[in-house]
């Protein structure tokens, strides 16, 4: 019950039905904040209790200095909880694991239950190893239910165990479009109450939900499971950065290429840690789906939310997407209530303004490894050619390939070996879907064909694509051009492009070809889409086919012909492109409520092969020590009802040193298991065959095969292991007698050699460390590698936060300062001084590090603390988030 200070309760008469609300007018300044500040206002106002949640918080968050760097810290409790496999099966793990811990404790282990509603869709675990073919989609479920078996029933265990605790089985769609089309609430009813849909999610791209005027961002996933537990997030009042859209999008240009020009704006103006809201009189005619896609791509400048406010198009697309008629009046009836709608003539007040005009933005596409490194589609063969040295010494490197049927052709540096229309930023726009479908007919009728080595899959984020792709009778043309359906997950963006054709991969990496990957998802990072392939770009579905007719990134779309028609003439991109009022028209006559309805009308149900799953039973869950794939992990393993004080660091020694944007790809690869390292080891010491050693993301439920996956991406460069690539360091504990030398190791032999030792790690790191997906295992790994702090340039806001729940201690070089510019090698061996202050309630601002080289030289500076607010401070005191929500139960 709120503590209601500001007689704040009240009530909502729609239809026949009448809820409790918290009226947001009852706090003084409440109508001058920007929307996302306003739903966070409704939070505190609701869940106030006088001691974690207070008045004086509230009246703060009334009177938000929009001018002021962030320093209250406030408690958000979000609605709900949604989580995609690879992140949820840990968090179900866990989550197993602390009703145990509790047990042990004297506790009740039913208090380990999601108090908020939390749902999970299984849809990472999809590889397109078969393509190409009318039954791809129907032999990768099959292959994917025989590869995850133990996972699945896994799951199905944490469906009966844990109340509030929903699964959306495989073959269904991709978590954030399904969030979109079916479980968002928009405004939630639970216990009588209508309040704001809030949500945290275990996976970065949650934000996509932003565009239905959800509040909601990624977290990792143990942070998801302390909110499931009713923790709530601990945060700071963010800065608020106003983006104004005007205008309209000209023709030839897609929601891609517009979300492509967001992102790079963004990114360049530094939004990290703050919320991001668009405003404007262009917001009327930006479609939802558009929203959602721009919304998608939160984590690709930085931001932790990319938000629209509710409107007309709101309620649209609720109603398109079937959600009922009571729904759609509430929603309409509480936004105008609460001043949610969205009312173009008021201009909020934001800390930061930007602009754009949407009828400026061009074609364009992104990489070759990063989302927000734009190109100009009339520029991309230029800037192609430009990129190419820092993958291949030579411009060109042509190479005969023989294919299974005995026809020969050449590839070169640059082929296009992946062309995927995959991923939710996408696939859930059914404007550039379409887009592509009429680009593939036109291809089609001009006679035009996919070049023979490009693996083209097509894995929308839900069954209603197919649907309308068959109403508009245009899928014929998708499959003509190798476009057949490969499954319904994220695939390709997530790494789960399953082998290029054995042929095409021994050219490659005989040649050592640098090869490419043109994909409508939003991650290109290095060795994150295929082993084989070194760079990767992002763009628009319509430009994926494109890509695949023209066969190489050396061509020029926009001037090159992509082939040539029956008749022997050229044809060319204009020549197949779309016209905006075809793809209008084929969007109105292909798409109906009916499909949703359909679609989603027993979404947890699942096939017969989800069905006839057998799943154990009782409410803890019964391990067995022979899996490879689901283990009890050791995070609790000795922990006391009360934490040890926290210790100084000393005689610390470097397991990697690391340059700018390594990414938790880097830090935790989630694609495919290479052949002898460290994790292949495990696996076939555990009797697994090559073949099924799957990817390290459906592993996840393994923390041996994780700690070993640790720092192992193929293209991770650490540079105390210089001339390598991949999970390399130098092991100190092996130095040769005398010379101060180091053996080059595995990262994992090491990290076991230097515990063994009892020598405590460190990682140093440049700018934006642990940018992109909020991947929990990153700090995880970290942590149980031995690492107890990371020195980085500066963090990305997720993997901070999580490295903190892992009881690794983040810090931040002083201002200007790097480990180079401190002449730091990584050989040196460094202590750490004022930890200790954090026993006494309070944190230091600021740490003593202390590095000793091998020649005896010292280098002193003082690192800053980046445990944010005092709740992280609790986290850490008890050597993690988890630890702290046990004791918090307990107690």
């Amino acid at each position: 019950m709120s503590a209601n200070s500001f007689d704040a309760r009240s009530s909502l008469q729609v239809g026949d039905e009448s809820y409790e609300i918290f009226k947001l007018s009852a706090v003084e300044g409440s109508e001058r904040l920007p929307y996302s500040l306003k739903v966070l206002l409704e939070n505190l106002l609701r869940t106030e209790d006088g001691a974690n949640i207070t008045a004086d918080h509230i009246r703060a968050l009334g009177n938000w200095d929009a001018n002021a760097q962030p320093s209250q810290e406030i408690q958000f409790t979000p609605a709900r909880v949604i989580m995609q496999d690879f992140t949820g099966v840990p968090c179900v793990v866990d989550l197993a694991t602390m009703r145990e811990a509790v047990k042990e404790l004297g506790g009740d282990p039913a208090k380990i239950n999601p108090l908020a509603p939390a749902e999970l869709v299984i849809d990472h675990s999809v590889i397109a190893d078969k393509f190409g073919t009318p039954d791809a989609f129907v032999q990768n479920v099959e292959i994917e239910y025989g590869r995850n078996k133990e996972r699945y029933q896994f799951l199905r265990w944490g469906q009966t165990a844990f109340d509030e605790f929903k699964v959306v089985p495989p073959g269904t769609g991709i978590v954030h479009q399904v969030n979109i089309e079916h479980l968002a609430r928009t405004v939630m009813v639970r216990g009588g109450q209508a309040y704001p849909d809030t949500c945290v999610g275990t996976d970065s791209h949650t934000t996509m939900v932003n565009g239905l005027g959800v509040l909601g961002w990624g977290v990792g996933g143990i942070e998801a499971e302390a909110a499931m537990l009713g923790q709530p997030v601990s945060m700071l009042i963010p800065r608020v950065v106003g983006f104004k859209l005007t205008g309209q999008l000209p023709a030839g240009a897609t929601a891609t290429d517009l979300v492509l020009t967001i992102t790079e704006m963004l990114r360049k103006h530094g939004v990290v840690g703050k919320f991001v809201e668009f405003y404007g009189d262009g917001i009327g005619s930006i479609p939802l789906a558009n929203r959602a896609t721009i919304g998608n791509m939160s984590p690709e400048f930085g931001s932790t939310c990319a938000i629209f406010p509710i409107d007309g198009e709101t309620i649209n697309y609720l109603k398109l997407t079937g959600r009922s008629e009571q729904q759609l009046a509430l929603v309409e009836a509480y936004a105008k209530e609460q001043g949610l709608w969205h009312d173009p003539s008021v201009e909020p007040v934001y800390s930061e303004y930007l602009e754009l005009d949407v009828s400026t933005v061009v074609p364009s596409i992104a990489g070759p490894k990063r989302p927000q490194d734009r190109v100009v589609l009339a520029e991309a063969a230029a800037k192609f050619a430009e990129a190419l040295p820092t993958y291949s010494a030579e411009a060109s490197k042509p190479t005969q390939v023989v294919a299974e049927d005995g026809s020969s052709y050449e590839i070169d540096n640059g082929a296009v070996v992946i062309a995927s229309i995959t991923s939710c930023t996408n696939t859930s726009n059914p404007s550039v879907m379409l887009g592509a479908a009429l680009l593939a007919k036109k291809a089609v009728e001009k006679g035009l064909h996919v070049k023979p080595w490009v693996k083209t899959t097509l894995a929308p984020g839900s069954k209603v694509v197919m649907d309308y792709y068959e109403k508009a009778g245009l899928l014929p043309y998708m499959e003509k051009l190798g476009f057949n359906l490969v499954g319904y997950g994220c695939v390709t963006c997530i790494g789960n492009s399953g082998p290029l054709p054995e042929e095409v991969s021994k050219a490659v990496n005989d040649a050592d070809l640098a090869v490419v990957s043109v994909l409508s998802g939003n991650r290109n990072f290095e060795g994150r889409i295929n082993p084989d392939v070194k760079m990767n770009y992002l763009a628009s579905p319509p430009l994926v086919v494109a890509y695949a007719l023209a066969g190489n990134m050396n061509v020029d779309i926009t001037r090159d012909a992509l082939g040539k028609d029956a008749e022997g003439n050229d044809v060319f991109l204009a020549d197949i492109w779309p016209s905006e009022q075809e793809v209008a028209d084929v969007v109105a006559g292909s798409i109906d409520e009916a499909m949703f309805e359909k679609g989603y009308q027993d979404v947890f149900a699942g096939d017969h092969r989800w069905q006839s799953l057998p799943v154990p039973t009782g409410n803890t869950f019964e391990w067995d020590t022979e899996s490879t794939y689901v283990r009890k992990p050791p995070y609790f393993e000795g922990m006391a009802k009360t934490p040890s004080p926290v210790t100084d660091i000393a005689g610390a020694r470097v397991l990697a040193k690391l340059g700018d944007s390594v990414t938790t790809d880097h830090i935790s690869p989630a694609g495919s298991i290479k052949p002898g390292t460290p994790a292949a080891q495990y696996l076939t010491e555990h009797g697994v065959e090559k073949r099924d050693f799957n990817s390290y993301g459906s592993r996840r439920g393994n923390h041996e095969v994780m700690i070993r996956g640790t720092f192992a991406n193929i293209r991770l460069r650490n540079q105390i292991a210089p001339g390598t690539e991949g999970g390399y360091t130098r092991d100190f504990t092996r130095s040769a007698e005398g010379d101060g030398g180091a053996p080059v190791s595995f990262i994992y032999d090491a990290s076991q050699n230097y515990q063994a030792a009892g020598v405590p790690l460190v990682v140093l790191a440049g700018k934006e460390y642990g940018s992109g997906s909020s991947r929990d295992w990153a700090a995880k790994g970290t942590a149980l590698l031995g690492v107890k702090a990371v020195i980085a340039e500066s963090y990305e806001r997720i993997h901070r936060s999580n490295l903190i729940g892992m009881g690794v201690l983040p810090l931040q070089f002083p201002e200007g300062q790097s480990a180079d510019s401190l002449g730091l090698t990584g050989e040196e061996t460094f202590s750490f001084t004022g930890v200790t202050e954090l026993n006494e309630g309070r944190t230091p601002k600021t740490v003593k590090v202390k590095a000793v080289g091998v020649d005896g030289t010292s280098t002193e500076f003082d690192a800053v603390v980046r445990i944010d607010t005092p709740g992280e401070a609790d986290y850490y005191r008890n050597g993690g988030i988890l630890q702290y929500v046990l004791r918090s139960l307990i107690g």
